[in-house]
């Protein structure tokens, strides 16, 4: 009785606004206002954005991998015209470059890749990685996408527990991309090249 009382006393406008909410209980529950048209126009966009944000997004990434697969290649290369010019005035020993080729599908994009060049028991060792991020300038100043380590040894060095270590980037610049090393220890930065290899196979032999 009391509900009824309750609803006697409503007006017209308010009993019929009642009506409506009771109906829209028995369709499944409450009924909210219409989202604001604004609102709903720039969710919308905003939605339909989403595609194209992924799009980009998935083209830059295989561009990215694609990039790292190229270098490492490039990386195998430069170690492999060392080697083989260098082999060229050797008479009586050769150097060996592992792996003795490197196609694009050879580099590992989530482990560690490893280049070897090796002259009786002296070795030459090249480890490195895709960088955490995309894009990287957390261990050098200069964007990269790729990084690793330089490191040169022989017998005598392996006693001694002294190992010659360089840090090794492959780095996006606005010239050319480009594999750059850098040594810690006196913070020299210079190009990966034949050059360079000399130096550090000359601190073995």
């Amino acid at each position: 009785m009391a509900n009824l009382d309750v609803l006697n006393s409503l007006s017209g406008c308010e009993q019929n606004t009642l009506e409506k909410r009771r109906l829209a209980m028995r369709a499944g529950g409450w009924s909210r206002p219409g989202l604001p048209k604004n609102r709903l126009q720039k969710l919308a966009e905003a939605i339909d954005a989403l595609a194209g944000k992924d799009s980009v997004l998935i083209q830059k990434t295989q561009q990215v991998a694609s990039l790292r697969r190229q270098a490492a290649a490039e990386l195998h290369d430069i170690c492999r015209k060392f080697v083989s010019e260098l082999n060229q005035s050797l008479s009586h020993t050769q150097l060996q470059v592992d792996p003795p080729d490197y196609p694009l599908d050879s580099f590992q994009d989530m482990g560690v890749n490893l280049l070897q060049i090796n002259i009786r028991g002296r070795i030459l060792q090249i480890e490195f990685a895709s960088t955490p991020e995309m894009i990287s300038t957390e261990n050098f100043r200069v964007p990269h996408i790729l990084e690793g380590s330089v490191r040169c040894f022989n017998q005598e060095l392996l006693e001694q527990a002294v190992i010659e270590e360089q840090f090794l980037f492959y780095c996006l610049e606005r010239k050319s991309n480009l594999w750059r090393f850098f040594d810690a220890r006196t913070y020299r930065s210079g190009r990966f090249d034949q050059e360079y290899l000399i130096s550090l196979m000359e601190q073995i032999v």
